[in-house]
């Protein structure tokens, strides 16, 4: 069952939402090939973007689009659905969808909660959220997208099984992000014990991660929901 849209807080980036002009190519993408991509602003039945898909993939806050587009490129028969409010990585992540000819990618240029609202309960079998606006600043830790109000709708949503990637370079969020998620009941650790530190094997480095603006090394947390 769709579960009825929640209402949240204005969207604040901890960035700009346009940085500077955008590319006449990337332009005329955002103008052309973005609507007949689009996630529907309204309750929608993933399957319905993408009927043949196996699964059904999300990621909150694409960036440039790097990750999510090299994602989709290695399973095909996987709806990868990204979230960005940055109209820039937007721009950009159609490039990449137009470049590499990927037919399984759907986009919401806005906040990534509303399409977490929208979506229909174990609807989705991976999550990704990567490198999402730090605000490491203690006053303005209360606009980081993971509270334990947005955990628990990302347990509605998620399938039993589904795995949730959550990278950040930041350790500050890192270990807040820890105490959020694992304060659900609805999901644990895939591993114990294991170096979060180290790179797992299916990820792609992105040019973010490359710029190390963080103050520690990219942590990789990845949960499973029970």
């Amino acid at each position: 069952m769709t579960n009825p849209q929640q209402p949240h807080g204005p969207l604040r980036s901890f960035g700009r939402l346009k940085s500077r002009p955008v590319k006449p190519r990337q332009q005329a993408l955002l103008d052309t090939l973005l609507p007949t991509i689009a996630v529907p602003h309204e309750a929608f039945q993933p399957l319905d973007l993408m009927p043949q898909a196996m699964e059904v993939w999300l990621e909150i806050g694409f960036g440039g689009g790097e990750h999510m587009a090299a994602q989709a490129g290695r399973r095909p028969d996987v709806l990868v659905i990204g979230a960005e409010p940055f109209v820039n990585g937007v721009a950009s992540a159609v490039r990449h969808v137009e470049e590499q000819a990927l037919s399984n990618v759907r986009i919401h240029e806005g906040d990534a909660r509303d399409v977490v609202g929208w979506l229909p309960d174990a609807s989705i079998d991976r999550l990704f959220v990567m490198f999402p606006d730090p605000w490491h600043k203690a006053r303005h830790n209360k606009r980081r997208i993971i509270q334990p109000e947005f955990v628990a709708e990302l347990a509605r949503v998620l399938k039993p099984g589904a795995a949730f990637r959550f990278a950040t370079d930041w350790a500050d969020y890192a270990e807040w992000t820890i105490e959020r998620v694992l304060a659900s009941p609805a999901f644990r650790f895939a591993e114990e014990g294991i170096d979060r530190q180290a790179i797992p094997a299916d990820h792609v480095t992105t040019r973010y991660e490359e710029k190390k603006l963080g103050d520690c090394a990219p942590v990789f947390l990845d949960f499973v929901r029970a």
